[in-house]
């Protein structure tokens, strides 16, 4: 389909020229901005804060929500410290920037997003997840004393596919491993609560690094990375971080206000997950993972199908223009659950007509 441009808050219901539409697409998996409470709470918080912080965070002028996010983010997630930044895209920029001019060799995880691809892609990025680890384990087992980094998502949101990363703990020794995740499509849905995987994976024996957006899942015009305390004292000293104005102030006060809102919103969301895989499990139409929200097809056909029956779901090409066309119903939880009832009925329709 073609792209709509509007002039309105994109949330569950759009309108275009006259008509309503349910909306399932976008990233806005937690529907943080469709609840009334966390924007009331926002408001008293940019009142408070200010809408935007144009300075460095080395300014001699400084805002103490910056530091008390990140130590409260990093707690949570299990790591020993956080950064933010104004954008995932720029949090993993900043890692990998940091990370691969020490690696003797790079190993690129398929759809790996391209915030954490090295600059003119020096490592070779493969088609298939299995020669990726075979590609890894083979080098580890033929060298010795060699830093090994190791780039992936936590999620590939176009399958979906959710990651396992369990296999790097039979890793063989005399090799320094670094593990770069990004989460973007993590936080907020996988893991233990809504604060990403790097608990997941810390254990395994690599120096590991999460960075990824906080403006999917959590509603947060920001990004992170999440690693240990001397990497991370490293990293905040670089330009990047130094010269850079970081997110706006509010959201991230609000965030440890509205706890409890996130929290109603991601067993909401999983309800969600849940019923549209019942209402749709003898289809056979879909791609999905456990718990995730998005659910992937193929005929093309459904798009505008659905379209003419009043839903948007997502089919635009995926990360450069020449590619072809992924098709995804993306749930969230600003959706009801008759939302999904007449979704699953629209598509009933299509499958037997």
């Amino acid at each position: 389909m073609d792209p709509l441009y509007l002039n309105q808050p994109i949330g569950r219901v759009i309108r275009n020229e006259g008509t309503k539409y349910l909306y399932f697409s976008g990233t806005s998996y937690l529907g943080m901005q469709a609840v009334d409470e966390f924007r009331s709470l926002l408001k008293e918080e940019m009142d408070h804060l200010g809408l935007n912080h144009g300075l460095s965070r080395v300014n001699n002028v400084r805002l103490g929500i910056y530091d008390a996010f990140e130590s409260y983010f990093a707690h949570k997630a299990g790591a020993e410290r956080a950064l933010v930044f104004s954008s995932g895209f720029l949090a993993g920029y900043a890692v990998i920037s940091y990370l691969e001019k020490d690696a003797d060799a790079v190993f690129i995880a398929p759809d790996t997003h391209p915030a954490v691809l090295p600059n003119g892609l020096t490592g070779k990025i493969y088609g298939k997840a299995k020669d990726w680890i075979n590609a890894i384990q083979e080098y580890a087992n033929q060298y010795q004393n060699k830093s090994i980094l190791i780039l992936a998502n936590a999620v590939d949101a176009l399958k979906p596919e959710i990651h396992d990363f369990s296999w790097m703990s039979q890793l063989p020794k005399g090799n320094q491993y670094t593990l770069l995740i990004d989460d973007s499509h993590a936080f907020g849905l996988v893991g233990d609560g809504i604060f990403g995987t790097y608990a997941l994976w810390k254990d395994l024996p690599v120096r590991l690094f999460v960075s990824g957006s906080l403006g999917k899942g959590l509603g947060l015009p920001a990004g992170i990375v999440l690693g240990n305390q001397e990497s991370m004292q490293e990293l905040s000293s670089q330009v990047i971080f130094r010269g850079a104005s970081p997110p706006p102030p509010a959201y991230l006060s609000v965030f440890r206000r509205a706890l409890a809102l996130y929290s109603a919103q991601f067993y909401k969301l999983r309800s969600h997950v849940k019923l549209f895989k019942d209402l749709t499990r003898d289809m056979s139409l879909f791609t999905s993972a456990k718990d995730f929200p998005v659910f992937s097809f193929k005929e093309a056909d459904l798009v505008s199908y659905l379209f003419a029956h009043q839903f948007i779901v997502s089919s635009f090409p995926y990360p450069r223009p020449s590619d072809q066309p992924i098709h995804r119903i993306v749930l969230s939880a600003w959706h009801e659950e008759a939302d999904l009832i007449l979704l699953a009925e629209a598509i009933e329709k299509f499958r037997v007509k």
